[in-house]
């Protein structure tokens, strides 16, 4: 997606990738060592930590469990041991105890790296899994792991593009503007459709709130 996105923006930028501890992202930003933070990176919540570009789509997030297991809702989580990707919003909905459909759990698994959840949950070593939707499907397709996904979501949330709360160069703006034109003129279709099934409910950014 970032290749297309430098045809469209009113200065040329060239993406390069770097790995980086999802826990110090914030650091990172602030000294420009990133200049963004692209990755399943949802909004809600945290509309104040940042300067954002969209949302440009939109996820779920929900829980996971192997096929055979016997949790079917999220009443059954109760007695449960979850794993979570730390400083993510699964972590956030289970330690703040506020959601009254979430009953107590046994334990929250919190691993600092996301590609680790899944096989703590193939393996047996937490009951559940917790993340966002469109991240378990590509890893069930890329793995060819059957994990069945619970039909009731934790929440419905914006994913966007962060950019320290101090950047003031604009680049947010720009890009935002230019995510619109992508999802408006089928851009963002074509390439989520690539990856995930029913791409036009994750697109629904301007309604999902509501």
């Amino acid at each position: 997606m970032l290749s297309l996105l430098r045809k469209h923006l009113k200065e040329c930028y060239k993406a390069r990738f770097i790995y980086i501890d999802w826990e110090d992202k914030k650091n990172l930003l602030a000294d420009r060592t990133i200049d963004c933070a692209w990755g399943s990176f949802s909004m809600d919540g945290r509309e104040n930590e940042y300067r954002w570009a969209g949302p440009y789509m939109i996820s779920r997030q929900v829980v996971a469990v192997n096929m055979e297991s016997d949790i079917y809702s999220l009443e059954d989580l109760e007695g449960k041991t979850i794993a979570v990707q730390t400083t993510t919003r699964p972590e956030k909905i289970f330690l703040s105890k506020t959601d009254e459909r979430i009953p107590a759990i046994r334990s929250l698994i919190a691993l600092q790296k996301r590609e680790l959840i899944y096989p703590f949950l193939s393996k047996g070593y937490a009951d559940a899994l917790a993340a966002h939707e469109t991240a378990i499907c590509q890893y069930i397709e890329d793995y060819n792991i059957k994990f069945r996904i619970l039909d009731e979501p934790l929440e419905t949330v914006g994913l966007g593009v962060a950019f320290d709360k101090n950047d003031d160069r604009g680049i947010e703006k720009q890009l935002t503007e230019i995510l619109n034109q992508m999802r408006n003129d089928g851009t963002e279709k074509k390439i989520i459709s690539r990856y995930i099934s029913d791409a036009d409910k994750y697109l629904e950014v301007d309604s999902y709130g509501k």
